[in-house]
């Protein structure tokens, strides 16, 4: 293991299921002092991928912050036994994508809205602190609904635009269990596209009648994450957060700053479990949704 990946967990949630979580480590950083997107971005608030294993095959959602990291979920997939892997992309944000050149002899699958968007931001993403070089395209694209088998497990890829008009879920359906990627987040979302919040709110609608038992974000709590994760309560929580601050902004209203008190119903109900570096997250998106509807 490299120095890199000294806090990598391997979970494993359900048989087969598993989690590379790394991140909410207080007082490390991976990349350095100065302001970059992986350690404020995403290891600052925790960050997990996911593999789905069954019969010598392997669906790995999304590739992780790091080749590092990249590299460190194929030896463990290899170790499995596993002999075929395929990658599935959430979405386009860097913390999901830096992996992708460790997986670049396997079919990597995205929504034609990701690989659009990574072709759109390639200069910015190359550029960026870390820089993501090379970036590597997805090699099979779909739009709304992709049915996949791994072993002889059933999964639907399915598209929700939320967080980010590309976002990608996993669904097994017949184990209730939703891969969620950003689309939900714990403690609050992360707010990427303020001016599709009302698009954002109708998409988590739809999630809901999915019939889900259990949760397993990007974004989360590693203990709840290693015991199974989240209710659908998750849902719930992310839409009244938005509807809570979309809400307030547009009628003119100050928005209570402490995202302690703002979600204190959803935090008491444990839909959600505060973690403080999330009022960070909380300001930028009052910000940003002032700046949208203005």
């Amino acid at each position: 293991m490299s120095e890199m990946t000294e806090t990598l967990s391997i979970l494993e949630p359900y048989p087969g299921i598993f989690a590379y979580y790394d991140g909410r480590v207080e007082g490390r950083r991976l990349h350095g002092d100065g302001p970059n997107w992986l350690d404020d971005g995403a290891y600052s608030l925790g960050v997990a991928s996911y593999a789905i294993v069954d019969g010598g095959e392997a669906l790995v959602y999304d590739t992780h912050v790091s080749l590092a990291h990249a590299t460190a979920i194929r030896a463990h997939l290899t170790g499995l036994g596993v002999r075929t892997i395929r990658v599935v992309l959430s979405h386009w944000h860097k913390d999901h994508i830096a992996g992708n050149a460790v997986f670049a002899d396997c079919e990597i699958i995205a929504l034609s809205l990701t690989a659009q968007q990574l072709e759109e931001n390639r200069g910015r993403i190359e550029a960026a602190n870390p820089p993501i070089v090379p970036l590597v395209m997805p090699t099979r694209l779909f739009d709304e609904k992709l049915e996949l088998t791994v072993g002889g497990r059933r999964v639907e890829l399915l598209h929700f635009a939320i967080h980010s008009a590309d976002g990608n879920v996993v669904w097994l359906p017949d184990e209730k269990l939703l891969l969620a990627g950003d689309t939900l987040e714990d403690t609050a979302t992360y707010v990427s596209e303020a001016a599709e919040i009302a698009t954002h709110i109708g998409e988590l609608a739809r999630m809901r009648t999915l019939p889900i038992a259990r949760i397993l974000p990007s974004h989360g709590d590693r203990a709840r994450i290693a015991e199974g994760g989240y209710s659908p309560a998750l849902i719930d929580a992310n839409r009244t957060y938005l509807e809570r601050l979309s809400g307030a902004i547009a009628q003119g209203d100050t928005v209570t700053p402490s995202l302690k008190d703002f979600a204190a119903e959803e935090i008491a109900s444990g839909a959600i479990l505060y973690f403080a570096p999330y009022e960070e997250v909380h300001q930028r998106n009052i910000a940003t949704v002032i700046a949208a509807v203005r």
